[in-house]
């Protein structure tokens, strides 16, 4: 039975909506997105006319996405905190499975003591020169805690002061500061011959940026919170001085690396291209060291039981 005009006039409507649909010839390029700086590009373009950036991989897209599973402010410091509690949950259980409930005994100071058999096989930073034979050490020891009072303690620091320097200087240089402010920490302990564990030698290098961004400005406010840090510092080494157990010299390897970075990093967000391209490559650097650092710990175990 032949169609009318009108219902073949529909099918016709209807062919070519579905064939839009599904990707027909009537379908026109539409302009993207650049994952890197959002900016609007061409249909056929490889890259951004604004930044660089590449619009089928960048580090710029890759960090947006894993962004997208943290808080979409500090998701750096949110990371640490994570890694570093999931490490303590590790750690706590293989010395309960080694000595009993033996970590989960003792007074304040050693409730939730991981035993040092397992820091030393899970990455605790030895001394020299283990550590230069197994520099993954150096890393993995930044983010290992040896009681429950301990990682309280940092991650506490860490969350009081990390959001504010992570905004200051972006998620990615961030990261980097923290991880390389911490191997410095653990490069001067390990030269003093020091079993250690944590990650305040990371925040003291925190302080440290924070420091050094002080220094040089004359205004009432930097010079407050120059005065603030100054109390800060000394107030740590007091403490280090009265309670044995406390590596001074990781918070002085810690101090003295993040000073340096916070001399040669410009006090803000990257502003450029190609600051951005920079800071992006220094956070990915980063990060990749901590997964190559927990990746060798994980081999070591596996190969030794």
């Amino acid at each position: 039975m032949p169609l009318s005009p009108r219902m073949r006039w529909r099918f016709d409507q209807l062919r070519k909506k579905f064939a839009g649909v599904s990707g027909g010839q009537n379908e026109q390029p539409r302009p993207k997105l650049c994952p890197a700086c959002r900016t609007l590009v061409g249909a056929g373009a490889t890259r951004c006319h604004q930044c660089g950036a590449s619009m089928t991989f960048s580090m710029a897209a890759a960090s947006r996405s894993l962004g997208r599973l943290f808080p979409a402010t500090s998701p750096a410091t949110y990371a640490i905190l994570t890694l570093s509690c999931l490490i303590y949950a590790v750690t706590l259980a293989l010395t309960i499975r080694s000595s009993g409930f033996g970590g989960l005994s003792g007074g304040l100071f050693n409730f939730g003591a991981i035993g040092g058999e397992v820091l030393q096989r899970v990455g605790a930073s030895l001394p020299w020169p283990v550590d230069l034979v197994q520099p993954w050490r150096l890393v993995a020891a930044v983010f290992l805690h040896g009681s429950l009072l301990h990682i309280f303690f940092n991650m506490w620091v860490l969350m009081d002061i990390g959001p504010q320097i992570e905004e200051l200087y972006g998620s990615a240089r961030y990261l980097f500061i923290y991880v390389v402010a911490g191997i410095g920490g653990y490069v001067v302990s390990s030269a003093f011959w020091h079993f250690s564990v944590g990650g305040s030698g990371a925040l003291l290098g925190l302080i440290g940026v924070l420091l050094a961004m002080t220094v040089g400005r004359r205004t009432a406010g930097m010079q407050m919170l120059r005065g603030q840090l100054i109390r800060l510092l000394v107030y740590i080494g007091i403490w280090g001085l009265l309670f044995p157990g406390i590596d001074n010299w990781a918070h002085a390897g810690g101090l003295a690396t993040g000073f340096i970075l916070g001399k040669l990093m410009a006090d803000r967000p990257p502003a450029t291209p190609e600051e951005q391209k920079l800071a992006y490559a220094l956070g990915w650097a980063a990060a990749l060291v901590i997964v190559a650092s927990f990746a060798m710990v994980a081999l070591g175990i596996l190969r030794h039981g």
